[in-house]
């Protein structure tokens, strides 16, 4: 069996699956931590909380080792997973964190609501953990007011570069119907981003670094040094795909670089959901 590659390369799945169907255990488990990293951070995004993308990831992943004998190859693994994976995502019961703003401008209001209190050139080197874990905070809330639909079109076809005909074939629909569904959601997020966000617009009042201490100190948010140490966490810019079909244009890019540099999990361990499906009996007989 050839040697897994760092970078992805779908003839290392081709490989993997027929040995798998096979009944070979340590193929399906390099099968499935390859494309494991990428469902999880997806996941985590569209949650927006860390262990609903662990649970999420869990069921997605039992899903496809449990079906991958019907998978007949009309398309590419990644394809064909991924659409069980998305599937999933639009399906699954809603979150709590789905229902706490009702809109984008429910959640500009709660946001301006927060303290800004000035901040002086000392204060504000202190705070630049804050400011970090407040600004992912703040746009992670600002995807969490976009429709299911909207908020994955968004991750899958912006934030992560996913191709456009792999996510014309995920959602079911035609390349020209994905790229005018994803412009609609790009054009409307990054309208309020503008009105709202002070990092794309400096006339905005916004201003994380303010913001931060008195979330801090409200008990709205407590910073986790771990969530930006480089020992645990990449970024998002780490999984998307360097070509996509369509390119945004300048403008566009400043808005989808924000959400590029936030953290994404990287540091899969042998004690991950993986190894707890592959050593579950009940789910063996599916694969074997």
């Amino acid at each position: 069996m050839k040697e897994i590659k760092s970078k992805y390369d779908s003839s290392n799945d081709d490989e993997l699956v027929s040995a798998a169907l096979k009944g070979n255990k340590n193929a399906l488990n390099d099968l499935i931590k390859l494309h494991e990293p990428f469902i999880y951070n997806v996941a985590w995004k569209f949650t927006n909380d860390e262990n609903e993308a662990k649970d999420l990831t869990q069921e997605v992943l039992i899903k496809i080792i449990t079906k991958l004998s019907t998978f007949k190859r009309k398309s590419s693994f990644r394809t064909w997973a991924y659409r069980i994976a998305f599937n999933q995502f639009l399906q699954t019961k809603r979150r709590p964190m789905e229902d706490r703003w009702e809109s984008l401008e429910h959640f500009a209001d709660e946001l301006n609501s927060i303290p800004s209190p000035e901040l002086s050139p000392e204060e504000e080197k202190e705070e630049i953990l804050r400011t970090k874990t407040a600004r992912t905070r703040c746009m992670s809330g600002m995807l969490m007011c976009l429709t299911r639909e909207q908020r994955l079109l968004y991750l899958i076809g912006e934030v992560f570069k996913i191709d456009h005909q792999i996510g014309a074939e995920v959602f079911n629909i035609s390349k020209d119907n994905y790229r005018k569904k994803l412009s609609r959601t790009r054009k409307e997020f990054h309208a309020f981003m503008n009105q709202q966000c002070g990092l794309v617009n400096l006339a905005n009042p916004c201003r994380c670094s303010k913001k931060a201490k008195a979330m801090e100190a409200a008990g709205k948010m407590q910073t986790n040094a771990k969530l930006f140490d480089p020992t645990y966490y990449a970024t998002i810019a780490d999984y998307a795909e360097k070509h996509a079909n369509e390119v945004a244009d300048t403008l566009d890019k400043k808005y989808i670089k924000f959400f590029q540099k936030h953290p994404s999990k990287k540091d899969f361990s042998a004690d991950t959901v993986v190894t707890e499906i592959l050593n579950d009996p009940e789910l063996n007989k599916y694969y074997q």
